[in-house]
């Protein structure tokens, strides 16, 4: 099993946040952290989080420039409904306080979707107990969640309190400024069940929180009276029960959230099924089917290399977690549900890494769904846009968005980091030459092609210098460089989508598009700009490269790193050193406008100057280094990319997992290793495995059919 689970042993409290994020659960609707069932007074970040549910927090820079978006979208710490007081012999249960704490130990399940944790402890007045504490959230009802939370006293008979509660009043800890997003409307109980009804302040998204709670005693069923806990945000029912020396006392609690403001039709009914003495044996069963159904399709088996097999599954387990399919107005934020940083929003990671992932493992109507959510957004990127001066129905798709508004603050990326653009545009173009859907084109994407090259057409400019077209003032994927010239993955991609938009618009005959219209659009990307260097034979990732001092990141010692930890923003800017692939980015975008030989030349030019400071760096060069024969530095790419959390490279797990990036785990598999890549709209392989690997076997789902891969060594 030590390849289906994440298991951490002995208790350290410099790892709690850490372990929150790693051993995180969703079901594609809601997720939360790791956080203890009962409660813990040491460091940790509390965090319950429901798709879709977000607050604007207000913008907070020292200055306002005109096209500023007015607010930065947080996913929201939704009420909690995990919690347990817990009172032994009239002393809390509190892991920072215990005397003593042992066999501490947790498992994330990945094959079957569930998480345990269980310990034995002395608490300060003597009474030693032993606790274990299972916990789903379940796929089948992803409203529902459920815990199982047991007791047993080790040295004499105790007495237990119990406060099952429910709480509202939770704040953000990224919080602009430091309010609290949640009006608490109502808070009812009745016999074991409790529900909080809150809204959030703004979007007004109303969520029912609630809880159902089952008491045991060495499995027989208690019928014990709650005592009731109200407070304005805050319910807890209250239970005491007397336990001889090794009994075991058991709560099984239910809980979830049901918006309702959600556009999506209710979930079926789980009402019968918590009616049972056995409802949470019968959720367990359920979620292990549901679980084996998903890994029929998504694993991935890796014989010979134990760390790389725990690790894809891993990623694997987190995507699926995050983003289910059912749900057409959700997304995948960078963070998923195991954070709050990055607001939880949508940003391009999810066209450029993610799509590849759902289309070959879940087919093409759950992909269709990521596409349709941004077509759905189209009249807001339009006005995103018209904020910025451009006309004629040009669309300018937001960096980090919620609802289709942009919600990004920092200038560099709201106005300049427009190669998002191009993500939403070759996502179309991705999903139908992989799914063969060509009506989603003439239904839908053409609109988004249209209005995107219409941008592309007038962010372009004549340089008469250069007799050339030029894009000017924009930040590529290497977020290290800012308001640069002719960044040479902006303008490749503008230039295909002006003539992959030109090209649809006369497959499908639209009346309504000018000829005058395309011509203009081919020839701009006839006479697109490109920096080149005749001394290198490389395109130069933007104008002014070459007057870098050219050092290779291995020349930075290692006490530096990471750099945005170490240097100055100024001193950044100015070294050649490149946060995540840029240049290299548009070669694994379109590896088949170029030669071997010219991309061993840019990834052998680029590779020495990247920091790979970024989650989605180093999958695209681990993808390319394979597609050259270099394995051993595929390999550790890999690695790098697969173990990100796992092995905390950055120092910033406590913050929450890299979900985004966890697609490009599963893409330097796929297409690296497995050198999967679609040529005249037909799958070719071309394996390379890391000598030490046995075999290497996947499924993909292309065209409607399910291909089984094997690679032997």
């Amino acid at each position: 099993m030590k390849n289906w689970s994440i298991i951490a042993e002995g208790f350290h409290k410099e790892d709690v946040t850490k372990h929150e994020s790693i051993y995180s659960l969703g079901n594609g609707a809601m997720g939360m952290r790791a956080n203890f069932e009962e409660d813990y007074t040491g460091n940790t970040l509390q965090g319950s989080y429901i798709g879709g549910v977000y607050y604007p927090d207000k913008t907070k820079v020292g200055w306002w420039k005109n096209g500023y978006p007015e607010y930065f979208a947080k996913v929201l710490n939704a009420p909690s409904w995990i919690g347990l007081h817990i009172k032994i012999n009239g002393e809390v249960l509190d892991l920072n306080t215990c005397t003593e704490v042992k066999n501490f130990r947790r498992e994330l399940n990945m094959k079957e979707g569930w998480y345990e944790r269980q310990f034995t402890v002395t608490l300060p007045n003597g009474a030693q107990i032993a606790v274990k504490a299972l916990r789903l959230l379940s796929l089948r009802y992803d409203e529902l969640g459920a815990l199982r939370y047991e007791i047993t006293p080790l040295s004499s008979e105790v007495t237990v309190e119990i406060e099952s509660y429910l709480d509202s009043g939770v704040k953000n800890n990224d919080a602009n400024w430091d309010e609290l997003f949640w009006n608490t409307l109502e808070v009812e109980a009745a016999a074991n069940n409790a529900h909080i009804l809150a809204a959030t302040k703004k979007t007004d998204f109303k969520v029912l929180t609630f809880m159902q709670n089952k008491l045991f005693v060495e499995g027989k069923a208690l019928e014990v009276s709650s005592k009731q806990n109200k407070k304005d945000s805050y319910i807890g029912l209250q239970y005491q029960v007397a336990l001889k020396k090794n009994q075991t006392f058991k709560i099984e609690k239910y809980g979830g959230y049901k918006t309702l403001s959600s556009p999506d039709a209710p979930q079926p009914s789980y009402a019968a099924l918590l009616s049972t003495t056995d409802a949470f044996e019968s959720l367990l069963k359920m979620q292990k089917e549901d679980w084996a159904a998903i890994w029929e399709l998504s694993d991935i088996q890796i014989e010979g290399d134990d760390k790389a097999q725990q690790a894809i599954r891993f990623n694997i387990f987190q995507l699926n977690q995050t983003y289910s399919g059912k749900h057409a107005h959700l997304n995948i934020g960078p963070k998923g549900f195991t954070g709050e940083k990055y607001g939880g929003s949508t940003y391009w990671d999810t066209e450029a890494y993610c799509l590849p992932f759902y289309m070959a493992t879940k087919g093409a109507e759950v992909a269709r769904n990521l596409l349709m959510y941004r077509y759905n957004q189209l009249d807001k990127a339009i006005e995103n846009a018209k904020k910025l001066g451009f006309t004629g129905g040009a669309a300018l798709y937001p960096m980090v968005t919620m609802n289709g508004e942009e919600c990004h603050n920092e200038w560099e990326i709201t106005f300049e980091e427009i190669h998002r653009n191009g993500a939403i545009a070759f996502a179309i173009y991705n999903y139908v030459r992989y799914t063969g859907d060509e009506a989603y084109i003439k239904d839908y994407g053409l609109e988004v092609l249209v209005a995107i090259a219409r941008f592309w057409a007038q962010r372009a400019s004549f340089s008469a210098e250069k007799q050339k077209y030029v894009i000017l003032g924009v930040t590529g994927p290497n977020e290290y460089e800012n308001n640069v010239n002719n960044n040479f993955y902006t303008n490749y991609i503008a230039q295909w989508c002006l003539r992959y938009a030109a090209e649809q618009v006369e497959v499908f005959k639209r009346e309504a598009i000018a000829q005058e219209e395309l011509q203009q659009w081919l020839h701009i990307a006839q006479n697109m700009y490109f920096p080149y260097s005749e001394k290198y034979g490389v395109y130069l990732q933007q104008d002014g490269f070459l007057d870098k001092d050219l050092k290779p990141a291995s020349a930075i010692p290692a006490k530096e790193r990471p750099l945005n930890q170490h240097w100055s923003w100024d001193r950044i800017l100015r070294s050649p050193y490149i946060k995540q692939a840029d240049t290299l980015q548009g070669f694994y975008f379109f590896r088949n406008h170029f030669t071997h030989e010219e991309l061993r030349k840019h990834y052998e030019f680029y590779e020495p100057f990247t920091v790979h400071e970024s989650s989605l760096s180093p999958c695209v060069h681990s993808v390319l280094a394979a597609a050259l024969d270099k394995k051993e530095e595929a390999y550790a790419l890999y690695l790098r990319t697969s173990r990100l959390d796992l092995d905390d490279y950055n120092k910033e797990v406590h913050e929450g997992l890299h979900i985004t990036s966890m697609a490009g785990t599963w893409l330097s598999i796929v297409e690296g290793f497995g050198g999967m890549h679609v040529v005249d709209n037909q799958l070719h392989f071309k394996p390379c495995l890391p000598a030490h690997w046995r075999s290497l076997s996947f499924k993909v789902i292309f065209r409607g059919q399910l291909h089984v891969c094997k690679f032997v060594n």
